[in-house]
């Protein structure tokens, strides 16, 4: 079974035992990364019209790696 598979099987297990929730103070983790514009933008966004910064749900789209380094901060300290 591949890391993955497992990882699905052990969340399917959880959804059936309890609700689950991640939750965090996101807005407080994202200020941690100090971003700029240019970090909002990213190559997705670099010529929109008008100013992003602060526009934390496109962060999803132009900085994916630092949601999920923020979403894994929340697993590791036991967040559901």
């Amino acid at each position: 079974m591949s890391d993955r598979s497992a990882r699905y099987q052990a969340l399917q297990h959880a959804l059936k035992e309890r609700i689950l929730i991640l939750d965090g103070g996101m807005g407080t983790m994202i200020q941690s990364y100090r971003l700029e514009e240019a970090d909002y933008r990213g190559t997705r966004f670099a010529d929109w019209p008008s100013d992003v910064k602060g526009n934390n749900d496109l962060l999803l789209l132009s900085q994916p790696d630092i949601i999920a380094a923020i979403e894994k901060a929340y697993l590791d300290a036991g967040a559901d």
